[in-house]
């Protein structure tokens, strides 16, 4: 086979989910969003009385309207929404196995994790974050919605989405996984550098599982799950 067939049998294997200025756009407003949300992290952090009910309102609104966004763009290029999101379960038997496979990655990404964050020292940089993290059960209640917001937001915005057009791309899979997951760790510069490679680091594995399964679905569940206990620990460990 020739470089030209190739790259065409490359293309046919991995087609975009839209067009490059919708892909442009979304990575605009990514950017206009991490910079305001260190805006808003650093009015937090320096706050007496940090207003988190609102940075949590925000975010919240904020992912579902880029979710809405992706969506939009995918539906208006003509490719199916399942194109980001992987097919439907059609039945309990499914669910239930990538219920497993979430929590068999969960438990595995997390040890690497634990170990990444020892190497990049981040352990005091993460208790520097512990203004954003919930006080009682009303904060708790939004940080439980926001978590399952992220899980299934950015799983179909960077892994569904992005990280699908970025193999487009590259005709590349590790690139388009990395390029994604670089992108995802820069969605979180308000945490600190450090921090952004960890996330990204974890974006990574989120990339590499969701291209293996072949959807973001249990990506989904690790996700919002990892989120939420996160939050419900520190929110019980104050009290």
């Amino acid at each position: 086979m020739d470089a030209s067939a190739l790259a065409q049998s490359e293309s046919n294997r991995y087609p975009p989910a839209s067009g490059p200025i919708h892909t442009i756009f979304v990575l605009g407003v990514l950017g206009g969003w991490a910079f305001y949300g260190k805006i808003l992290a650093d009015h937090l952090s320096a706050a007496a009385n940090p207003s988190r009910v609102r940075f949590y309102v925000l975010t919240l609104l904020f992912e579902w309207l880029l979710f809405a966004l992706v969506l939009a763009g995918v539906r208006h290029s003509g490719a199916p929404v399942l194109i980001v999101l992987g097919d439907r379960w059609h039945s309990v038997r499914q669910v239930l196995r990538d219920i497993g496979i979430a929590a068999a990655f969960w438990i595995v990404s997390v040890g690497i994790l634990f170990v990444l964050a020892w190497l990049l020292r981040v352990a005091a940089l993460g208790r520097k974050m512990d203004f954003i993290l919930p006080h009682g059960g009303v904060e708790i209640a939004l940080w439980i919605a926001l978590s399952i917001t992220a899980g299934i937001c950015e799983e179909t915005i960077f892994r569904g989405y992005l990280q699908r057009q970025f193999i487009a791309l590259t005709r590349n899979v590790p690139a388009g996984i990395l390029l994604s997951a670089a992108a995802f760790g820069a969605g979180h510069a308000y945490q600190g550098f450090r921090m952004v490679i960890l996330i990204g680091l974890f974006g990574a594995m989120f990339g590499i599982l969701a291209h293996w399964r072949g959807s973001v679905r249990p990506g989904m569940i690790a996700h919002a799950w990892h989120d939420s206990l996160n939050g419900v620990l520190a929110g019980v460990t104050r009290h």
